[in-house]
């Protein structure tokens, strides 16, 4: 029975998944200002909807360590918020952001490792 339950979970959390890229793929969505392309805004609501996950995953992740990679591919997704946002303004200094955040995020990710592994910093 609780195989059953975990099994219609995942499928319904994959059909709502499905759902909702679908629904920002092929419907209509009013254009950000500026926004020079429909595929732009498309992507970047595609990364809003992932940035609502990873938090819905940091909020019920089970373990310490699926909560750290939470936190770890909201440091890659703002990355590609910053990379996009660098499209239709035209000013690089989002990429010298998204650098530095990814630089940051892969240092806090060594050391969230070394927390939860219980080993010390200059081991």
């Amino acid at each position: 029975m609780k195989a059953f339950k975990n099994g219609l979970r995942y499928s319904l959390g994959l059909i709502f998944i499905v759902a909702a890229l679908s629904f920002i793929t092929f419907c209509d969505i009013p254009s950000l200002s500026r926004w020079q392309s429909p595929l732009l805004a498309r992507c970047f609501f595609v990364l809003m909807f992932c940035f609502f996950l990873c938090l819905l995953r940091i909020l019920r992740g089970p373990t310490p360590a699926d909560r750290a990679v939470a936190i770890d591919t909201l440091g890659i997704l703002i990355v590609g918020f910053c990379a996009i946002l660098s499209i239709p303004t035209g000013r690089d200094w989002y990429l010298d952001i998204a650098i530095a955040w990814a630089l940051q995020s892969f240092i806090g990710a060594l050391a969230l490792a070394k927390y939860l592994e219980g080993r010390g910093f200059d081991e």
